[in-house]
């Protein structure tokens, strides 16, 4: 069985009110194609009435406390991002990775989990680990630290994301990207066994329209994580209309 390709923006600390007419182009563009799953994680202050102009289509998260409540300051709990209508959360983002340790990502995905969020769980490498050759070994030791317990109840992804590739208009060589999917599915499928299945990898780094079809032609990429080519529908439909023509040839060959 074809599996559905997941195509989720990520926009970071983009999008105010007047912004919601591209969350519901998105929505409106993405349901005309088969085979993929799209999603859009939202600034904070823009779920809730994201939720409600575009009911039923996926609204996330781009990070959750591992608490459920508390003094702390600024922060959102899993069950107060349920609340305002969100259905999954990016944890372990690279933004956010400077200032956090793996065991705090893990203890934010299974508290994700624990209040029915989807998760998706990033790791990457930094520049200098790639130039040193210790793509593989960094970026599958983060996701041993950071990946929960278990695969369930809800649905987990799990992102590769090189550091030096976000924003930055370089991705690595399909070579590259398939060397490390396939190294996370490995891993996914020793660690959980047959549930390890339902876990998609996705690619995150400098997604765009002309580079889509590449990377979802690699083994073992599910789908993406788009940043900044997720802002406009313009932008970020050819996106997901290269996921579909993906699935569709899958389908074809299998």
């Amino acid at each position: 069985m074809i599996q559905n390709k997941y195509v989720v923006g990520n926009w970071k600390m983009n999008g105010v009110g007047a912004h919601l007419e591209e969350v519901r182009a998105i929505a409106g563009g993405a349901a005309r194609y088969r085979g993929v799953d799209v999603a859009l994680c939202l600034p904070a202050t823009l779920i809730h009435r994201a939720a409600d102009v575009v009911p039923g289509f996926p609204v996330g998260a781009q990070d959750v406390h591992f608490e459920p409540h508390g003094a702390h300051t600024g922060c959102l709990g899993a069950a107060m991002l349920v609340d305002a209508g969100a259905v999954l959360t990016i944890v372990g983002h690279s933004e956010r990775r400077e200032r956090e340790r793996s065991a705090e990502v893990r203890a934010k995905a299974e508290a994700a989990q624990a209040a029915g969020l989807d998760v998706i769980v990033c790791v990457g490498e930094s520049l200098e680990a790639h130039e040193a050759g210790a793509t593989i070994e960094t970026v599958c030791r983060l996701a041993n630290k950071s990946l929960p317990e278990q695969v369930g109840p809800t649905r987990l992804t799990l992102s590769y994301e090189p550091v030096w590739a976000i924003g930055s208009g370089s991705t690595p060589s399909p070579k590259e990207i398939g060397w490390v999917a396939g190294a996370l599915r490995d891993l996914v499928d020793k660690r959980f066994g047959g549930q390890g299945a339902g876990v998609r990898i996705l690619y995150g780094g400098s997604v765009n329209g002309s580079n889509a079809a590449e990377i979802f032609a690699v083994p073992n990429v599910d789908g993406a994580l788009v940043g900044g080519a997720s802002l406009r529908a313009i932008d970020f439909l050819p996106i997901v209309a290269a996921a579909a023509e993906a699935v569709e040839r899958q389908g074809a060959i299998a």
